[in-house]
């Protein structure tokens, strides 16, 4: 009986979880003007999957994705001039509108990224 009830508690808490499945588009502004990313996102209970596209740094593979409520976190690799660097996102889901803000993984605080995505793209 114990195991049924923590079986449903857990789906409850699924049912809840952020539906960002899906093709979203995001556009953020940055130091040398306007920005756009696509993401692909795949939902699988609270694991986030999938995939990002933008024309300056190419196509990266979402990583260790989490859905939390109507909350999003994720970690890509992107390349730069040569160079690796992990970028990690946290988002909030409201509606078909989702605020995303990414930063360097060990980088300085306050250099982040604010994204705004709208679904369907």
């Amino acid at each position: 009986m114990k195991r049924f009830l923590m079986t449903l508690a857990l789906s409850s808490l699924a049912a809840f979880a952020a539906d960002v499945s899906g093709n979203w588009k995001a556009t953020a502004e940055g130091p040398n003007g306007a920005m756009e990313r696509t993401f692909a996102f795949k939902v699988d209970g609270d694991k986030l999957s999938g995939e990002t596209v933008s024309s300056m740094m190419g196509k990266s593979v979402i990583e260790n994705g989490k859905v939390e409520g109507d909350q999003i976190s994720f970690t890509i690799t992107i390349k730069f001039q040569d160079n690796e660097m992990k970028m990690n996102y946290k988002g909030k889901l409201s509606g078909d509108t989702l605020k995303l803000t990414a930063e360097r993984a060990g980088g300085e605080a306050g250099q982040a990224i604010e994204w705004n995505a709208k679904r369907g793209s």
